[in-house]
């Protein structure tokens, strides 16, 4: 009986958690995608990992790592390159990091 209660109070948890993770915003956010580990040279990792950079008004850049995901793996590693995008997704933060599950990544013109 305890174990009925236990799966029964887990699996509440996980629908409210797929329900408030449900509730994201969708954004679309123009910027430069770039390697976490070969351009940023980001401490500590040792595989490569896509972030998309984004200049702020104040002259900041904020970072959006990119989760991994279908839309991000047929993206491709950037490693070296830095190309200008337009990716649309909903952004949590884990880790202290914004993350950016993205559900289109296009490809931005130059102008």
């Amino acid at each position: 009986m305890k174990k009925i209660g236990l799966l029964a109070m887990i699996l509440g948890l996980v629908i409210s958690g797929a329900a408030i993770a449900g509730d994201a915003e969708v954004v679309t956010i123009e910027g430069k995608v770039m390697c976490a580990k070969c351009a940023l040279h980001e401490e500590g990792r040792e595989k490569c990992q896509n972030v998309l950079a984004v200049e702020s008004d104040d002259a900041d850049t904020v970072y959006y790592y990119l989760a991994a995901n279908e839309t991000n793996a047929e993206f491709g590693e950037v490693c070296m390159a830095t190309p200008s995008v337009r990716v649309t997704g909903t952004v949590e933060e884990k880790d202290g990091k914004n993350w950016l599950v993205a559900t289109v990544i296009e490809p931005v013109e130059a102008s």
